[in-house]
C-alpha cells in the first residue's frame, strides 16, 4: 500500500534540485513538472546557475500545488532557508552545502543524496590532500534532515547506461514524498522520448535501492581493495614476491608492501618488483637494529609506501601508457555514455619540454645534449609548444603507444638514473638519522609525498622537499625534531609558491 507525506491544500510542495553540470539536474526537473502536471497539479521550475570548473552547482527549485478551479498559485521562484520539503542532492558535498545553506531542517526536509564525490577545484588546486571530509557531511546528515536517502546513484546510473538524474528520480518516487504511483513516473520517462530504456533501467535500480532503507556509509579514507596483481606478468615471479613478503618482512607492512608490488609491476614488470622488496629488505634489517620492533615498524611502513611511490615516478612513458590503455578508452566511453553507433574523439592537451624528451633518452644521449646549451635550445625551441593530441586517430594512437613501450628500456634513460640518485641520496639521509632520531628518520622518509608529478609540477615538489629536508641537521639533535619536520611538510602543502614554507623555515632557524 503507497503511503503519501502530508500535502497542504494552501502551500505550495517546495523541492530543491542540487546538480553539476552534465548530470540531467534541469532533465529531473522537468520530469517533475511533468509528474505533477500530469496528475492536474500546477508546477513551476527556476534555476540559479553555479559558476564554471566545478566550485558550484546549478540550483532548481520547484514548487507544485494541487490546481484549484478558477484560481491561480502565486509561487516562489527561490528557496527558502527553513522551509523545503525534499531536497536533491546529486553529489554528496552538495548535500553538505544545502544543510550549510539551511535548506534541509530536522522537522520538514527529506533529503535525497548521492554519496559519490565529484571533487571541487578548491580540492584539486592544493599541493597536499585538499579532499573535503565526507564523515563531516554523513554525520551532519544524521540530524539535519527529518529522513535521509543517501546511496551512490552515480554508479548505479552509469552501471544501467543512464545518467544520475534517472537514479535520483527513481530514489524519488521511492520516498513516496508525492502521492503519485510508480508507473506516473515511469510514464513521465517515457514522454521524454530520448534515452527511454536505460533510464528506466536507472530508475529502477535506484527506486529497489533506496526501498531498502540503509544508507551507505561514507568514509572519510575510503577502504582500499587489494586487486589482483597483473595477471600479465607471469603467476611463478608473483607468487615469489609475495611469498618473500610473507617471509621476509613484519605482519604490519604486509599490505603496504602488497600495494608495492602491485604497483611497481603495473610501472615496470615484476623484476623491478623484487628490486624494491630487496631495497626494503635492507631498510627492515635497519629498522630491527634500531629497536623498530618497539615502535611497531613505523619507519618501515612508511619507508613500504614512499619508497615504491619514488620507484613508480611520473615520466613521459607512464603518462604514454595511461593514456593509450584500453581501459581507459572504456572508462571514458562509460562515462559520458556513448551509445551504439556513436563515435567520440578524445582531445589530449599535451605540452613537451626538451628536459622531458632528454630524460626520455638513453642516459649518454641525454646528457651529451644536455652539455651543449645551444643544441638544447634550438631543440627546446621546436618541443616546448602546446598540442591537442586526438588520441584516437591512428597517427597520434600509434604515437603514445611506441612511446609506452620504452618502459621496457625506461631504466636505461636519463630520468632513471637521476631519480635512482635522488632517491638514494633520501633513503641514505633518513638511514643517517635512524640511530640518532628514531621519529625523525620515519619523517624523513614521509616528506617524500612532496615530489609528485612531471614537468613544472616535479620541479616544484622536487624544490620544496630539499629545502624541508634542509632543516633536519638542525632537527636531530632535539626531542620534537619529528613534529617540527611534519610541520615543515605540512606548511610546503599549503600552497604552490611556498610562501608557506619560507615562514615556517624561518621559525625553525630561530628554534
Amino acid at each position: 500500500m503507497m503511503t503519501t507525506a502530508p500535502l497542504s491544500a494552501d502551500k505550495p510542495f517546495s523541492i530543491a534540485i542540487l546538480a553539476m553540470g552534465g548530470q540531467g539536474g534541469g532533465v529531473l526537473a522537468d520530469w517533475i513538472v511533468h509528474l505533477a502536471e500530469s496528475q492536474g497539479w500546477v508546477a513551476q521550475t527556476s534555476s540559479v546557475p553555479g559558476v564554471a570548473q566545478r566550485t558550484g552547482a546549478t540550483i532548481y527549485y520547484l514548487e507544485l500545488i494541487p490546481a484549484r478551479e478558477g484560481e491561480s498559485p502565486i509561487l516562489s521562484l527561490m528557496p527558502t532557508p527553513g522551509d523545503v520539503d525534499v531536497v536533491i542532492a546529486a553529489e554528496l558535498m552538495e548535500a553538505g552545502r544545502s544543510v550549510m545553506r539551511g535548506l534541509v531542517t530536522p522537522d520538514k526536509t527529506l533529503l535525497i543524496a548521492s554519496t559519490h564525490r565529484s571533487f571541487a577545484v578548491g580540492e584539486k588546486e592544493k599541493p597536499g590532500d585538499g579532499i573535503g571530509n565526507p564523515e563531516t557531511v554523513v554525520d551532519a546528515t544524521d540530524f539535519a534532515a527529518r529522513k535521509t536517502i543517501a546511496f551512490d546513484m552515480d554508479t548505479l546510473a552509469v552501471k544501467n547506461g543512464s545518467v544520475i538524474s534517472s537514479s535520483m528520480f527513481g530514489a524519488f518516487a521511492a520516498s513516496k514524498a508525492l502521492p503519485f504511483a510508480k508507473e506516473v513516473y515511469e510514464e513521465t520517462i517515457r514522454a521524454g522520448g530520448r534515452g527511454v530504456a536505460a533510464s528506466l533501467k536507472a530508475f529502477e535500480a535506484a527506486y529497489a535501492r533506496a526501498l531498502q532503507g540503509e544508507n551507505d556509509r561514507v568514509s572519510a579514507t575510503p577502504a582500499k581493495r587489494l586487486d589482483a596483481l597483473p595477471e600479465t606478468a607471469g603467476h611463478a615471479k608473483l607468487d615469489g614476491l609475495l611469498n618473500r613478503i610473507r617471509t621476509e618482512f613484519p605482519e604490519v607492512a604486509h599490505a603496504m608492501l602488497y600495494a608495492g608490488v602491485k604497483k611497481l609491476t603495473d610501472f615496470q614488470d615484476p623484476a623491478y618488483a623484487d628490486e624494491y622488496l630487496s631495497r626494503m629488505a635492507a631498510l627492515v634489517a635497519a629498522d630491527r637494529a634500531n629497536g623498530g620492533e618497539a615502535k611497531g615498524f613505523a619507519f618501515t611502513v612508511a619507508a613500504a609506501k614512499y619508497l615504491a611511490v619514488a620507484m613508480a615516478y611520473d615520466d613521459v612513458v607512464r603518462v604514454a601508457d595511461l593514456k593509450a590503455r584500453g581501459s581507459r578508452f572504456e572508462r571514458v566511453h562509460n562515462e559520458v555514455g556513448v551509445k551504439d553507433g556513436q563515435i567520440l574523439y578524445m582531445t589530449e592537451y599535451m605540452h613537451p619540454r626538451m628536459d622531458e624528451v632528454c630524460g626520455t633518452l638513453p642516459k649518454g644521449l641525454g646528457l651529451w645534449i644536455e652539455a651543449r646549451p645551444k643544441l638544447f635550445a634550438f631543440l627546446d625551441r621546436r618541443v616546448n609548444k602546446g598540442r591537442r593530441v586526438k588520441t584516437n586517430t591512428l597517427f597520434w594512437f600509434s604515437s603514445l603507444y611506441l612511446l609506452s613501450a620504452m618502459r621496457r628500456i625506461r631504466r636505461g634513460s636519463l630520468r632513471h638514473f637521476r631519480e635512482v640518485q635522488h632517491r638514494e641520496a633520501w633513503l641514505e639521509t633518513a638511514l643517517a638519522v635512524l640511530p640518532v632520531n628514531y621519529d625523525l628518520a620515519a619523517e624523513v622518509i614521509a616528506t617524500r609525498r612532496l615530489v609528485k608529478g612531471y614537468s613544472d609540477t616535479h620541479v616544484r615538489g622536487l624544490s620544496k622537499f630539499d629545502r624541508v629536508l634542509s632543516a633536519v641537521p638542525m632537527l636531530q639533535p632535539r626531542e620534537d625534531g619529528a613534529d617540527w619536520l611534519r610541520r615543515l611538510r605540512q606548511a610546503a602543502l599549503l600552497d604552490e609558491t611556498g610562501i608557506a614554507l619560507d615562514g615556517a623555515l624561518k621559525t625553525v632557524a630561530t628554534l
